[in-house]
This record gives structure tokens, C-alpha cells and sequence, in this order.
């Protein structure tokens, strides 16, 4: 593993501190506490003969305020155990938390416009595709597989430090038919509805919007009048890509077993499975839901369709 990948990991990262204060903490718990008590009853002894002998031999002894400020002295924990020691439950909580419930990410691109704004932070489910363990994103209990219209968040086959996220377009076995920037899945055309057209935030310009029935999932997409169906210098090599059938068109592809076929909303401005391959089931991170907050554009709150 080399350090782009591990520096592109906050789960590792996130594991490892919580590996390091977790074991300060229980060292300092189970013995270097022990230690420094031990050590703390044998000043203190010392420190009850010397008085006991100075009072024998009548001189006044030191006040109980000495005692007890040696007694703190010796029990206090250094100051990089006491830090470990605090932050380790807040480490643990959030690593269990982002790793097995949920966690948030940044929309960093308008590849899922209108779905998705730039800015949007939104939240996704880590577990509604199955338990994985984190790190290696193994999968270790089986929940749900991910459906025609499911918004989800995966690992780039082509970077794994880099998070994506598209829609669901085709599932394992699915014929992918996409002409003239229109969908046919498994033989069925899909249904569009014309839409108002709808104002780029970023630059005064227009889109074609339409309605989409994704097989029972109705969603918005944006089409750009003035680009083709398809950029096919844009297209690399990918795993399976013998499974599909290139022209300038567009392409039918057949989803392989264990893999998913992903696109953006925004389907003229969106790098996804037409261009850079299938998405393997051990890429998934999970499934998103919910936007909770956007900087720029405070009334973005609400569920994810």
C-alpha cells in the first residue's frame, strides 16, 4: 500500500489513532496507573516515617497539605497520556460510527445536477448494502444489493483514494442500451418527461431538463443540446469492456455479475461507466440519502431521489 493510497484512507487514518490511544489508554489503566500509585504510597509512607520521626524527636512536623500535594504530584498523568486518554472514546465513536452506520461527504462537482448541487454535504448509509469491514471494505454480512435508481457512493475503479458518486443505472446482468441520450434497459425504453429548463448555478446557461422513470425511480437529468451522445476518444480500457458495443451514438453494454453500470444525472457533464468501465461490488461505500446542509445555498436540506 503506498502513501498516496494511505493518505487517501481516513478510515486508516482514523484506525490507526485510535489503535495508538486505545493502547496508551489501557496501558495506562491496567498498569502505568497502578505504577504511579505504587509509587504514591511509597512516598507517602516515606513521607508518614519522616514526620513520625521528627515529631519523636519533637520538632514540628510539615502540615497534611504537603502530603496531599505529593500525593497528586505522583498520581497526576503526564500530559500525552491524559490527551490519549480523551481523545481515544471520541476516536472509537467516530471510526464505529463512519464505518458501520454513516458519513458524510462533500458533493465536490455537478456531475449529479439537479439531483446533487456542488457544496451539497450529504449523508450515506454504510450498512444498507451489507456490512463491510472498514479498511479493506470487505463485505462480511449480507444485507441489500443496490437498485436501478439508488444514488451511491463508491471507490473510483480507477483510483481507489478518490469517493464517486452516480446513480445506479444497471444492475448484474442488465442489458444497457443508450442511444441518442435516451435509456433502454433490458429491451424497455425508459420513460422522460419534459421538464422546465433548468438555470446552471454556476454560469448564466440553460439545460434541457426531463423527468426520468428509471424502471420505477423518477428523478431529473439534464441534457446539453450542444454536445454529442457520446465522446468516444473520451472512452479508456476498462475490465469487461468486451461487454459492450461503441459508436458514436452511444452503446449497449451487459452488465457483468458482481459489477454495476453508474451515470451522472448530468449526463453530458459526467465522467462515469460509459467512459471508464463497470463498478465492482467491492468498491461500494454505500448508499446516499440525505442532504443535510449546503454553505452556499442553506435551504438544501432534504432526502435524496
Amino acid at each position: 500500500m503506498n502513501l498516496q493510497v494511505i493518505l487517501g484512507n481516513f478510515a486508516l487514518i482514523l484506525f490507526v489513532l485510535m489503535l495508538v490511544t486505545g493502547v496508551i489508554w489501557f496501558l495506562d489503566v491496567f498498569y502505568l496507573s497502578r505504577q504511579r500509585r505504587a509509587a504514591a504510597d511509597r512516598a507517602l509512607a516515606d513521607f508518614d516515617a519522616r514526620n513520625a520521626k521528627l515529631s519523636a524527636d519533637g520538632i514540628q512536623a510539615e502540615h497534611g497539605a504537603g502530603r496531599g500535594a505529593i500525593e497528586a504530584a505522583l498520581l497526576r498523568q503526564p500530559t500525552w497520556i491524559e490527551y490519549s486518554g480523551s481523545f481515544f472514546p471520541v476516536i472509537a465513536l467516530v471510526f464505529f460510527l463512519r464505518s458501520f452506520l454513516y458519513e458524510p461527504f462533500k458533493i465536490p462537482s455537478s456531475s449529479m445536477v439537479p439531483t446533487l448541487l456542488v457544496g451539497d454535504l450529504i449523508l450515506v448509509n454504510k450498512f444498507t448494502y451489507g456490512v463491510r469491514l472498514p479498511i479493506i471494505n470487505k463485505k462480511v454480512i449480507e444485507v441489500n444489493d443496490p437498485q436501478r435508481g439508488d444514488v451511491m457512493v463508491f471507490k473510483y475503479p480507477k483510483d481507489m483514494t478518490q469517493d464517486y458518486i452516480k446513480r445506479v443505472i444497471g444492475v448484474p446482468g442488465d442489458k444497457i442500451t443508450y442511444r441518442n441520450k435516451r435509456l433502454t434497459v433490458n429491451g424497455k425504453a425508459i420513460g422522460y418527461t419534459m421538464l422546465d429548463d433548468y438555470l446552471d448555478d454556476e454560469r448564466p446557461v440553460y439545460h434541457k431538463q426531463l423527468q426520468e422513470n428509471l424502471t420505477g425511480v423518477s428523478h431529473r437529468i439534464l441534457n446539453d443540446e450542444t454536445a454529442p451522445p457520446l465522446a468516444l476518444s473520451e472512452v479508456r480500457e476498462f475490465p469487461h469492456k468486451e461487454a459492450c458495443d461503441y459508436n458514436d451514438d452511444g452503446f449497449t453494454c451487459v452488465v457483468p455479475a458482481g459489477n454495476y453500470f453508474m451515470m451522472g444525472d448530468n449526463r453530458d457533464n459526467s465522467a462515469d461507466s460509459r467512459y471508464w468501465g463497470f463498478v465492482p461490488n467491492q468498491n461500494i461505500v454505500g448508499k446516499a440519502f440525505f442532504v443535510w446542509m449546503n454553505l452556499g445555498n442553506l435551504k438544501r436540506i432534504g432526502g435524496i431521489h
